[in-house]
Parts: C-alpha cells; structure tokens; sequence
C-alpha cells in the first residue's frame, strides 16, 4: 500500500503540491484525474523518489520513499516525456534496466515487442511518440516492480494501443497484484480501468473516492406527475440537476 499525508512541495514562491493525503491500496488502479499545472507531475515524481517533498512522509508498505534503493526498486516510473539514451534500441534499454531490476523478465520483453510491432534493433530517436510510449509500458512491465507510476501515459496513444496496454495491466493485477498509479487530465480514459480516483486541483486534492462508489451513488430518475411539481417538493433528495417538460420531470440525483 502507498501512502501520502500532508504532502507538500514549492518551487520557489510556486505551492505545486499542498497538504496531499491518498491512499493506494496494492493491487488495484488509482487513477489521478487534474488539468495540466494541477501538480500531477510532481506528486509522481515524490512518489518515485525523484523529487524530495518539503513536508509530510510518502509510506510504501510502511517505509520511507526518498533514497531508499530498497523501496524504489519495487517502483517503475514513466514519465509524460520519455527519455532514451541517444541513439539507443530497444534491447539497449532492456540491458539496461535489466542491470537495475533484479526482476526484470528479458523473454516477456522479446514477446511483448513482437505483440506490439515492434522492433528491437531500431533507434528509439526514430519512432513515434506513441511508439516510445509503448516501449516505457513494456519496460515497466518487464521490470516485474510491484508499483508502476504513469504520467499520461494513455496520451498519445491510438485506440488499439490504448487497449492492450490496460490488459497488459489488469493481467498483471490478476497475476501478481501490481499497483499502477495513473495520472491523466482526462477521466474518460480511466474510468473502465480505474477502482479508485483523486482529483488534483491547484496543488491539492478535492476529492478522492472508489470509481465504483461514485458510479452507484448518482442516479438519473424520470418522473411523470397528474400535476405540477416544483424542486422544492423534492427536499429529501440531494438534487444535482432538475429539468421539467410539462409533466415530465428528470432530475440527476447523488446518493443511494
């Protein structure tokens, strides 16, 4: 399990992150739903133990995150810009991080290769951004970390790709109770994926909830009534939204 409580960081006289507490459980989706400058980024990367957060303790199964190699080899991060060495492969950044995860699974990363189209030999510098995106997904899965933390990673990426990337990670939920944490300005592409979601605004979350609670407790109901009727004869329902034609009335209401 991951946690985070009152987590904060600045850059300068710029608060990116304030007073942040979640929490990931293992073996299921968190997905971090913000606009861009909302400080998704940056709590990732606190997360991975890139950054140093200026105040509050960021938990993985209990143990402290920043330069602890331990921790941060059960972690996998791939960030919204891929970085390749210059003029490197494929197979060159699986020797690569191979050296780094003990784990690491080199025939699952020739077989996912093959699956995705792509070649093991060819400059990175020359494939598409999608493509590099493909790559980071299937590194981080070969890795076999316990916890793969994604920056837009589903950006960019077509449909197809899109698809066999969430089944790359629901299958390893199954098999081995992997933790992907994911974040994106679009909840759309999370939420047939997702099991829990915060939303990150202006450096703090507003809210944060299963995607499955959220789902069950707003209701459309459409009502026809013999006679007027106002929003107010409603008062015990907790009304989001309320439309009347004639006798038809159609209300979006939050609760069970």
């Amino acid at each position: 399990m991951i946690e985070t409580k009152n987590l904060s960081k600045s850059f300068d006289d710029i608060k990116a992150i304030d007073c942040v507490t979640a929490v990931m459980k293992t073996g299921a989706v968190f997905g971090l739903i913000g606009s861009n400058g909302a400080g998704k980024s940056t709590f990732l990367r606190m997360l991975a133990g890139i950054l140093k957060q200026d105040k509050g303790i960021i938990l993985i199964d209990g143990k402290q995150v920043y330069e602890n190699i331990e921790v941060k080899l059960r972690c996998f991060f791939i960030p919204d810009e891929q970085y390749f060495f210059p003029n490197s492969t494929p197979e060159g950044m699986m020797r690569y991080y191979k050296s780094i995860y003990p784990r690491f699974d080199t025939q699952r990363f020739y077989r996912l290769l093959d699956n995705f189209g792509l070649s093991k030999n060819r400059r990175i510098n020359t494939i598409s951004k999608g493509m590099k995106k493909q790559l980071s997904v299937i590194l981080a899965v070969s890795s076999g970390t316990d916890n793969i933390i994604c920056d837009e990673t589903f950006d960019g990426l077509d449909p197809v790709a899109r698809q066999a990337v969430k089944s790359l990670f629901a299958a390893d939920i199954a098999d081995r109770n992997l933790t992907p944490i994911i974040a994106s300005h679009n909840l759309r592409e999370l939420e047939d994926i997702c099991d829990h979601v915060g939303l990150l605004h202006k450096g703090g979350i507003l809210f944060s909830a299963d995607l499955e609670d959220m789902k069950l407790g707003i209701h459309k109901l459409q009502c026809a009534f013999g006679q007027p009727m106002a929003k107010e004869n409603f008062e015990g329902l907790n009304i989001v939204n309320f439309e009347q034609r004639g006798s038809l009335i159609t209300m979006t209401v939050r609760g069970r």
